[in-house]
């Protein structure tokens, strides 16, 4: 009986080791429980702000990623302190390069999407803009009101499309989807962020304009050389498509 305990605690902590470990791999990085396939997702990328701090370019863009979406604007007014170096240096590596906005839920869409179009200047094979719908502060507790969000987001795509020619990417979280977009910009270019799971946006109720997500942020604790922030990680995402899609999704872009 004695023996059949210690066999028992001594499986039993072993099991406790490889759990531990498994945990400890997926939160430092080391392995992504949703890992997408490379020979179904061939492109893969990132997007960085100056979480990331100093960017060696030259380095990042050489560890297997084909694009970079570089912080630009948040609000009315604030301008990422990094962005200027980083929109350079990416384009300069020969990464695919495009910008983002952060939306505020307190500022008017239009002057959000002005001060987007004053700060990025727009260049042939530019990755289409995208805008970041997220909740912050104590919004996801206290989140806006759905009309009104939807109305500020309507002014701000329909500025950017204006001077741009395409529809810019909404990237989304679960609770931002449902709240704010799924439904209300059929038609946009989706980027999903879902750390556990593969997005389906069919099942989510996308049943017409977009079918499928366009880019899916698969993971917040990517782990790569050549960056030295206050934030180790970087986000890791990948493009729905060939590489042939991929190259026509970057066409180049019509402006005012």
């Amino acid at each position: 009986m004695k023996k059949r305990i210690q066999i028992i605690l001594g499986f039993a902590g072993v099991l406790t080791i490889i759990i531990l470990g498994f945990v400890c791999a997926v939160f430092y990085g080391f392995y992504h429980i949703n890992g997408p396939a490379a020979k179904k997702y061939p492109i893969k990328g990132i997007d960085v702000s100056h979480y990331q701090g100093e960017i060696d370019w030259l380095v990042l863009s050489g560890q297997n990623i084909q694009f970079a979406y570089i912080k630009a604007t948040e609000g009315s007014s604030h301008i990422d302190e990094k962005f200027a170096f980083n929109y350079e240096k990416a384009r300069e590596s020969g990464l695919k390069t495009g910008a983002y906005h952060f939306f505020s839920f307190d500022s008017p869409g239009l002057s959000q999407a002005e001060h987007f179009i004053h700060t990025v200047k727009p260049f042939e094979g530019m990755i289409l803009p995208a805008v970041d719908v997220e909740f912050y502060g104590d919004k996801k507790e206290h989140p806006p009101a759905s009309d009104q969000v939807v109305a500020e987001l309507k002014a701000f795509l329909d500025r950017i499309e204006q001077t741009w020619g395409q529809k810019p990417v909404i990237y989304v979280t679960e609770e931002s989807w449902q709240r704010y977009v799924q439904g209300n910009f059929n038609g946009y270019p989706i980027w999903f962020r879902d750390i556990w799971k593969k997005p389906n946006l069919k099942s989510a109720g996308q049943d017409n304009g977009t079918p499928h997500w366009t880019f899916w942020q698969y993971t917040n604790r990517g782990r790569l050389k050549g960056f030295s922030g206050g934030e180790p990680y970087v986000d890791l995402n990948v493009f729905y498509g060939t590489k042939d899609e991929w190259m026509t999704f970057c066409s180049p872009l019509l402006t005012e």
